[in-house]
């Protein structure tokens, strides 16, 4: 029997934010209703935090208003604290993530608190996505490697990863912010986490810095990991290395998944036409290797 690997398109939010220039509202409802129509069945649908902080997010309350929902595909909303919750609530939102840190100063320069400090904030978050019916997704950061602490081992990452599940959230997605991770130590961390954490719970959501996502997204996948994030055209280049590429872009991990006997659900063609036309819409080239080999002859 053919397995099928979940894919979580990240690009409209973790993709966006990261980039240099603001996109308007009708591009990013355009590129959320087309990655939807695509086949993703989860897709990020942007963040709801502060425009002060993340200028690119601004308008995401208007965004959820807008876009046509398409069946069976869930659109998470970033909600770090409650009152970002209300504000997802208010807008409709099926899915809200929060984000936490495996590095401490980590999470005191990204976002002014310590880990402790950010899951008490959670606690509030997931306390009323529960009592709503909402599910919240954990995303753990820095969990190979981290730009100030350097390397980053699995008991680190651990009791935050195990904090989160047991708080409620649904998925952990475990990412590996600046690319540094190798797929043995993608296979050592997955071991160690899934001793007290189910598998089917986690998630791998690895970035391309060294040209190690795909390998390290095949080593979760030999562990049981079955989700994995990616961005369209490889959007969200990596704030700590630069020129570098940040996440790994979603045609090359379908391609690499589909020719391989996975199922993701997704068109690739379709994939493609939509790196090519945000890859326009942003002035640059296409981040991702399939669709620069198919388009650009």
């Amino acid at each position: 029997m053919t397995q099928t690997i979940s894919l979580v398109e990240v690009g409209p939010r973790d993709g966006l934010q990261n980039e240099k220039q603001t996109i308007d509202v009708a591009t990013k409802v355009e590129l959320i209703e087309r990655l939807a129509a695509a086949g993703m069945k989860s897709v990020e649908g942007g963040a709801f935090v502060s425009p002060k902080w993340v200028p690119q997010m601004a308008a995401s309350d208007e965004v959820m208003n807008t876009i046509k929902r398409a069946p069976g595909v869930s659109y998470p909303v970033l909600t770090p604290n409650r009152q970002g919750y209300e504000g997802a609530r208010a807008a409709k939102a099926d899915t809200v993530a929060v984000f936490g840190a495996a590095s401490e100063t980590f999470s005191q320069k990204n976002i002014n608190c310590s880990i402790e400090e950010s899951i008490e904030r959670f606690k509030p978050v997931i306390k009323a996505a529960k009592a709503d019916g909402v599910r919240v997704r954990g995303y753990v950061s820095c969990v190979l490697g981290c730009p100030y602490e350097g390397a980053i081992a699995p008991a680190q990452v651990l009791p935050v990863a195990r904090t989160l599940y047991e708080m409620g959230c649904y998925e952990i997605s475990l990412g590996d912010t600046i690319g540094v991770g190798t797929p043995r130590q993608t296979k050592a961390l997955v071991r160690a986490l899934a001793q007290e954490i189910p598998v089917a719970a986690l998630a791998g959501h690895f970035h391309d810095t060294y040209g190690q996502a795909l390998s390290n997204i095949w080593a979760g996948i030999d562990e049981g990991l079955r989700v994995f994030d990616c961005s369209v055209s490889g959007l969200g280049g990596c704030p700590y290395a630069k020129g570098a590429s940040g996440n790994v872009a979603s045609e090359d991990v379908v391609y690499s998944l589909e020719r391989s006997g996975f199922e993701t659900g997704v068109d690739l063609d379709a994939l493609i036409d939509i790196s090519v036309w945000i890859s326009e819409r942003l002035g640059r080239k296409p981040g991702s290797r399939v669709t620069l080999a198919q388009r650009t002859h």
